[in-house]
Formats: structure tokens, sequence, C-alpha cells
């Protein structure tokens, strides 16, 4: 049996990096999915990843995993700096307008890239018509479909968003009145398609 996270989080207090990276290894694609799942935008869902083990490291001497997985912790990370991607999305945005237009001589992509990015706009596009599905949510509730439909339960979707269970459990209660009255179908225990992975790392 492998190391369980806390045995490889005593091992990151003392600095060890390559703990760390069998960390990323284990909770990257879920950390991906949930972000995709609340951005919508594969750019930003790969940037709050990079923000969120980034803070993992930093406090790596001050946190303590819960129930043996620091899962819960990295997705509350991930929410948080969710929030503040608007200001980092104005700041990518002007790095963008100060680059050089590309050089139509140097051709077109090569297949294998069209194809890594045909598939990277398939999932966007999935993950908006998720997005679309819940706009009539308010934010509270739209967070705890969003945690249920990654296949977060609803004691980690409590700890991820900072409320209690009953909160989670009541604002779930209310997503379904509305999306019922949308004549939405909401399958909460279902994750996002693994295939978002599979065209992420491929």
């Amino acid at each position: 049996m492998g190391e369980t996270d806390e045995d490889l989080w005593r091992e990151c207090i003392g600095g060890n990096a390559d703990a760390f990276g069998v960390l990323f290894d284990r909770h990257a694609d879920a950390v991906f999915r949930y972000c995709l799942s609340r951005c919508g935008s594969w750019h930003d869902a790969e940037e709050l990843v990079s923000v969120t083990f980034l803070e993992g490291w930093r406090k790596r001497t001050r946190l303590q995993p819960e129930k043996d997985t620091l899962l819960p912790w990295l997705l509350g990370v991930a929410t948080n700096a969710n929030r503040n991607r608007a200001r980092g999305s104005r700041r990518h945005a002007e790095f963008l307008a100060r680059l050089p237009l590309s050089d139509p001589r140097h051709g077109q992509p090569e297949a294998d890239h069209a194809e890594s990015v045909a598939s990277r706009l398939d999932a966007e596009r999935s993950v908006r018509e998720l997005l679309d599905t819940t706009a009539g949510l308010s934010d509270g509730e739209r967070d705890v479909v969003l945690c249920l439909m990654n296949g977060i339960g609803q004691e980690e979707a409590a700890k991820t968003l900072g409320v209690r269970t009953g909160t989670v459990k009541s604002r779930l209660h209310r997503a379904r009145a509305k999306l019922a009255a949308m004549n939405q179908t909401l399958e909460p225990d279902e994750p996002l398609d693994p295939t978002i992975v599979e065209a992420r790392i491929s």
C-alpha cells in the first residue's frame, strides 16, 4: 500500500519536494476538473491548479490533512483562487496584448496539436453548457452543485466551501427545486467526463 497523504505531508514539511510531487500527481486531475467546472476556461483552470498547489507548498508547515486526505483543503484553496481570478485574467490579457503577432509564414499547426486544441474546446463547451444549466441558481447553490457533480461528497463540499454540512444540504435542496422548475436534471453523484482529463494530459 502506498504512502498516505498524511505520510507524504510530513515529508513535505521537511522540505521533500518529491513527496509533494506525488501529492500533485495524486490530486491534480481532481483539482483541475473542479476548477474547469467552476470557471469554464481551460487556461484559467490550469492556472488555478498551479496557484492551488503553490499555496499548498507555501503553507506546508501550518497544514494538517483531515481524514488522511488533502483534497478538501486543496479544493477550498481553488475556490478562493477562483474568486480572485478576474484580477489574474486582466493581467493575462495585458500580457497577450504585448505579444507580437504570429508570422503567417510559419504555416499551420501540426495535426496532433490541432486535435489537442479541438479536445480542449469540446471540454470547455461541455463545461459551459453545465454552467448555463445552473445559471438560475445563487452562487452558493451553484457552488454546491458543481462540487457534487465533480464527485465530491456533501461533507467534503462543506469543507471545500467553508460552510456547514447542513448548509450544503439546504442549498442542494433549493437547487434541486429550482432546476426542476426550469425542467433541468441534476445528477450530483456523477463526476464530469474523465475524457476532459485525458485531453488535458495528452
